[in-house]
């Protein structure tokens, strides 16, 4: 048992990582799934693809890697969180698309509440009245779909995030999620820890299609020797993905903070014990649930579009040819040219909850080129995280002395000095950048015994590299007021 694997199933791709007692990855596999987009703010998923996706990288990473499914101590499971599935028990089929976090349908239910029971709802759950979040999307399925209708009426019907339909289906059917997911739904108590039944009337969603809640790192079954694992292997981790990334950052005492770049952005600070609710435009959540240990809860700020701008430029625009490009394109110029770039694709999140706003281009002159948009839109990732931790930091009262940052576009050097000049403050990312994978690992290595505890895991933490700030950069002075400025144009767009 030298091994402790992570299924990382996230917005547009699944992968698999095998992972060493010293966090250091050994095998992977990654696979992108189609982004089903039916009409404007609509996002789906087919949750049968991600089901063929995770057996294929299962397969590949332990080939990869080199060993056997038996040499793994236990899986972690981590997810894009709020994304929601609703299948036939019965015979496992989807009962219809997975509404990704990223869509928007169900914002007229929404608004139809009342101010009594938005604050009601805020209040238990720590969440924003948004439609980010699951409990609306049950809502809508369960209303808008007749084979939902049916399969609820005939006792077959079962719900959940991403979570809860991977471990279905890995263990022949155990029906659960954690803590942190659903702490998403809009359906769960903070102070609780359990479905309120204040709150599934208020979205029409039965107990009975819902997952038993259990903590984040326990044994919640076994894979099927019949499955892609091919042996009997615990599952037992599951966190939403930006808990898992607190997790893998080790950020486990209150006031350690990290910020995760993905397809959106995510800024955790970890609160201990105390569910701090924020006046400042934040959301409460839990950060992570260890066993019998008492939960621990974040304040978290959410940006919904930041890595699938850059996705925006390569597929929609087609002004750079792969991710990576950007960063080359963006450097060739010294500056945005004065073009601001707002990707309010679906809403503003954190700290704004706007959901009449949409994206925005200002400034265009006649010399702007591509080059100047590339740029606008790695320092639109940059600016919106600044928005978050000014938020954060409002809340909690702390200040904080350096970033720990995660997730694909580190790897961008320009756009972590950017982040760095418009903080103001050292940019730290770890050797092992795939924390959020990583966290699950944790988490499955605690419940297994694979790792004796959490100081083993924060000694496994290493610095990768820093970037330090240019004191009285523009872009943290001129650059900011000039956001904000654009950040007021995507306002009242939609009616």
């Amino acid at each position: 048992m030298a091994f402790i694997g992570s299924l990382d199933q996230g917005t547009s791709s699944t992968r698999f990582i095998v992972f060493d007692e010293t966090g250091s990855i050994v095998g992977q596999h990654q696979l992108e799934h189609r982004q089903i987009l039916p009409q404007a703010g609509w996002v789906e998923h087919d949750a049968s693809e991600i089901w063929q996706r995770t057996q294929e990288v299962i397969k590949g990473a332990l080939a990869n890697a080199g060993i056997l499914a038996n040499q793994l101590a236990g899986i972690g499971i981590t997810n894009q969180r709020e994304t929601t599935v609703i299948w036939d028990k019965e015979d496992g089929r989807p009962l219809s698309n997975a509404i990704v976090w990223q869509d928007t349908r169900t914002q007229e239910f929404l608004s139809s509440l009342s101010e009594d029971v938005k604050s009601k709802v805020t209040y238990k759950t720590g969440l924003a009245i948004a439609p980010y979040f699951s409990g609306s999307k049950m809502n809508w399925l369960l209303k808008n779909v007749p084979a939902v209708t049916e399969a609820v009426a005939s006792n077959r019907a079962l719900v959940g995030t991403i979570d809860s339909w991977l471990v279905w289906n890995l263990t022949g059917g155990v029906h659960v999620t954690d803590v942190t997911n659903a702490s998403r739904t809009l359906l769960m108590d903070l102070e609780t820890l359990d479905w309120d039944d204040e709150l599934l009337k208020i979205f029409e969603v039965p107990r009975s299609i819902l997952p038993k809640i259990a903590s984040s790192s326990e044994i919640y079954g076994k894979t099927l020797a019949s499955g892609p694992l091919g042996a009997e292997v615990p599952i037992a981790g599951i966190l939403g993905d930006q808990q898992a990334a607190m997790v893998g950052q080790a950020c486990f005492e209150r006031g350690e903070s990290k910020t995760t770049y993905g397809t959106g952005n995510f800024a955790l600070l970890n609160t201990g014990e105390e569910i701090v609710r924020s006046k400042n435009g934040l959301l409460t959540t839990v950060c992570f649930k260890f066993g019998s240990e008492k939960a621990r809860y974040a304040l978290e700020g959410s940006v919904a579009v930041t890595g699938s701008a850059i996705q925006w430029l390569r597929d929609q625009l087609g002004i750079i040819k792969n991710a990576p490009e950007v960063e080359e394109l963006a450097k060739s110029v010294t500056d945005n040219g004065g073009v601001y770039f707002v990707p309010a694709f679906s809403g503003l999140f954190a700290p704004y909850w706007r959901n009449d706003a949409r994206g925005v281009v200002v400034g265009l002159t006649r010399a702007a080129t591509k080059a100047h948009l590339a740029r606008a839109a790695l320092e639109a990732i940059c600016y919106q995280t600044r928005d978050v931790l000014d938020a954060m930091s409002a809340d909690s009262g702390v200040k904080l002395p350096e970033m720990r940052v995660d997730g694909g576009i580190t790897a961008n050097e320009l756009c972590m000095q950017m982040q760095s000049d418009i903080m103001q403050i050292d940019v730290v990312r770890p050797k092992v950048i795939e924390t959020t994978a990583l966290g699950a690992a944790y988490a499955a290595g605690l419940a297994t015994g694979f790792f004796k505890d959490k100081s083993q895991l924060r000694a496994n933490w290493q610095e990768g590299r820093r970037w330090k700030a240019n004191p009285g950069s523009s872009l943290a002075k001129s650059g900011l007021d000039n956001w904000k400025r654009a950040i007021e144009r995507t306002l009242d767009w939609i009616k």
